[in-house]
This record gives C-alpha cells, sequence and structure tokens, in this order.
C-alpha cells in the first residue's frame, strides 16, 4: 500500500507506516494547488494531510481509497466528492484534547493579565506596573463551555483547578449528564453567555454549527466579558464578534481566523487582531509534541487496520441511513456461486443493492447473507431464487417499516 505524505508529519509516525509494510512517500511541501499532480503522479492508495487542503481535482486525480486527516477536525477535505468517489475520510478525534484545552487556558490567563501587552511594553523598555496590574483574576469566576466534546470535557478539570465554576451547553448535554461532570446545565447558548465571565467555544464545524455563534449570542453576553475560540472560526459570526469587542469591551482570545494564510506561512490580513483587545495564536492548538505523536500513532493505527483489515477506524463519510426499504435474508451452504446467484436474480430486477453482509457459521458450513435493497421484489421471486440453487436453505424478507 503507498501512503502520500502531503504535511509534516512525526518521525515516529512514518517510521510506523513503514513498519506495517507501506510504502511511504513524505512531500511536506505540498500545497492546496499542487496536490492534484502529486496524486496523479505518484498514484497513492492513501492520503495523510493536517493543513494542506484536499479539493476535488486532488480526489479525482488517482487512484485514492483513504484520505486521513491528522487531527481532529476535517472541514479541509471535500468529504462530500470523497463520498461520490467511493473514497473513506478519516480523522484522529480526541488526540489533541489536551494541546486545545492547555492553549485555551493559556489564552485566557494572558487576556486576563495582559501578558502579552506586558511582555510588548518591557520589550520596549517601558515600565508601567500602574496599567498592567488592573487583573480580575479567575477564582470564582464562571467559565462558560460550548461544546462538550472530548476537548470541552478536559476543559473542567482545570477550571476546577482554578476554582472555577463551569455551565455549559451542548447537543449531547443533558441534565443528568451534567450533574455527573458536577457542572451547570444550559439549555441553550444565550444562557451560557448570560451566565458566563469567560466563554470558551469547543464544538466541531460541521452543518449544524457554522455560524453558531451569532450576533444574539455577543448581545447576551456580559460587558467586559472574555471569548475564547480554539476551535475553527466559521462557527463563529466574526464581524459580531468584533462589534461586541468594540461596543461591550469584549476581550478575545483565538486561535482560529476567517481570514488564514493557507500555508504555515504567509501574510495575515485579518482586522479583527485590531478590533481591541484580542490576542491571537497561529491556529496552534494541537501543535504540542505530545499532541503530535499521539495523532501519529492513530494514523498509523488507521492505515494498518484498512490495509489488514478493509475496516476504517473513524470513518466520517459513511451514510448514517440509506434509502433500503427491505433486507432479503438468504440462509445458505456455503458454496462458490450461491451469493452470485441471488445478485444476478437482483441485478436482472433492477432493484439496487444499499448494503450487504455475509455471516458464516462455525465449520464454515452455512451461511447467512443480509442484503439492503432499495426496492421490494415482486411477488414469486423469493421462491424463483431459492429454487435456482440448490445451496440456498432458506430465504425471506424483512421490511424496514416493520421496525426492522
Amino acid at each position: 500500500m503507498r501512503v502520500l505524505i502531503a504535511d509534516k508529519f512525526e518521525e515516529s509516525g512514518r517510521e510506523g507506516l513503514v513498519s506495517t509494510g507501506c510504502e511511504v512517500l513524505y512531500e511536506p511541501g505540498l500545497k492546496e494547488e499542487d496536490l492534484a499532480g502529486a496524486v496523479e503522479r505518484l498514484r497513492p492508495d492513501v492520503l495523510v494531510v493536517r493543513s494542506t487542503k484536499v479539493n476535488e481535482a486532488a480526489l479525482n486525480a488517482g487512484a485514492l481509497k483513504l484520505v486521513v486527516r491528522a487531527g481532529a477536525g476535517y472541514n479541509t477535505i471535500d468529504v462530500a466528492a470523497a463520498s461520490r468517489r467511493g473514497i473513506y475520510v478519516s480523522n484522529c478525534p480526541g488526540k489533541n484534547s489536551i494541546a486545545v484545552a492547555e492553549l485555551a487556558f493559556a489564552l485566557i490567563l494572558a487576556l486576563d493579565r495582559r501578558i502579552a501587552d506586558n511582555v510588548v511594553s518591557l520589550r520596549e523598555g517601558q515600565w508601567n506596573k500602574t496599567e498592567y496590574s488592573k487583573a480580575q483574576g479567575l477564582f470564582g469566576r464562571t467559565l462558560g463551555l460550548i461544546g462538550l466534546g472530548q476537548i470541552g470535557r478536559e476543559m473542567i478539570p482545570r477550571a476546577r483547578g482554578f476554582g472555577m465554576p463551569v455551565v455549559a451547553w451542548s447537543r449531547s448535554l443533558t441534565p443528568e449528564i451534567a450533574e455527573e461532570l458536577q457542572i451547570e446545565y444550559k439549555a441553550s447558548l444565550e444562557n451560557v453567555a448570560s451566565a458566563a465571565d469567560i466563554v470558551s467555544v469547543h464544538v466541531a464545524l460541521n452543518a449544524h454549527t457554522r455560524g453558531l455563534i451569532d450576533a444574539r449570542f455577543f448581545e447576551r453576553l456580559r460587558p467586559g466579558a472574555s471569548f475564547i475560540n480554539t476551535s475553527r472560526a466559521e462557527v463563529v459570526d466574526q464581524g459580531a464578534l468584533a462589534r461586541a469587542i468594540q461596543e461591550k469591551g469584549i476581550r478575545a482570545g483565538l486561535d482560529v481566523f476567517a481570514q488564514e494564510p493557507a500555508g504555515g506561512t504567509g501574510e495575515f490580513t485579518d482586522e479583527i487582531v485590531k478590533a481591541g483587545l484580542v490576542y491571537g495564536t497561529h491556529h496552534i492548538g494541537a501543535s504540542t509534541n505530545q499532541a503530535q505523536e499521539a495523532i501519529a500513532a492513530e494514523t498509523v493505527r488507521i492505515v494498518k487496520a484498512f490495509k489488514e483489515t478493509g475496516q476504517v477506524p473513524n470513518v466520517v463519510n459513511l451514510a448514517k441511513a440509506t434509502p433500503a426499504i427491505c433486507v432479503l435474508v438468504v440462509r445458505h451452504l456455503d458454496r462458490p456461486g450461491v451469493l452470485a446467484s441471488v445478485l444476478d436474480a437482483i441485478s436482472e430486477a433492477r432493484i439496487n443493492v444499499q448494503e450487504m453482509e455475509n455471516v458464516v457459521f462455525e465449520g464454515a458450513e452455512a451461511a447467512v447473507a443480509k442484503i439492503n435493497l432499495e426496492a421490494e421484489p415482486a411477488p414469486g421471486m423469493l421462491e424463483q431464487i431459492r429454487a435456482s440453487n440448490s445451496n440456498i436453505l432458506e430465504i425471506g424478507l424483512i421490511r424496514k417499516n416493520a421496525g426492522q
């Protein structure tokens, strides 16, 4: 199996892929516009990326079977195009959780104590203790969490260590789960904004979260509160954030921006950093050695599993539901050609197969096949299929609308 790595990637990960028997092609300098040509030229089976965008042209250029995002999010990959080509897309969720939580708290502390401004003044030869001794402190202040995935949950013990009560909202959060986590449940984003002194956002980018933090949220946020975003820029209405900074004195700690350079270096022109007290980092939330080693190990695990079993851990683009309306169940002797004859009959009836599995019993004498069909076979077709092959023991139909 040939693996193209199109971003910087830990040596331990490269060595791990080689140890599984993969041919590793390491080209960390590839940019989005060069990727399609590299895929066409090198013909990899697997593509591993971190920040490099994977567009439809790259997905169509060769014979890719799997794209692994060496990180948690996968919005830099054209997942819809990959799905149309039957290319698996996988990621490494949770492996950078601690690193991102640590950066979020670094931004919280830096904003409260104005660390960056302190450093700039000292480097310019200025001593201004009067100005920089105006911090509120964290103890007793309420931390609001938007999103309670693995990163959000890593924030809770860190907040507890600083003596901060926590309120939270997440689509998956219930009052019962909140009680178990020893935090306060809030029924809406706006309720978190009203209750918190500091809000930290930890949601994945998808159709439900794009633009999630909007003007209504910032209207409810307390004047002078701190707002932290280490997730994705697209989950926040950045214009509404800029207005809140200017009009309500909101302090913002951002690791992600609406206008980020595509590569590791480049000109930065996002005006949000000039809006007021905004501290920014260079989209480095997952960039610790610990996190990168964990992500590299997870990438190796994904590729190894795919190579050895055909199964893809953490796959993100399989259909959660299909148009199948019924399941054809075939109990048969485990002999050559049995399923071929069944599938031939289904094909002749112009019925599309959505999914199928064949489970073999101990001793390899008999098996049961379950074939999900997009349309129900005509009356009499099942008996015709059974009669066409003496190795078919029994055939039946389960209708999906019957609770199956």
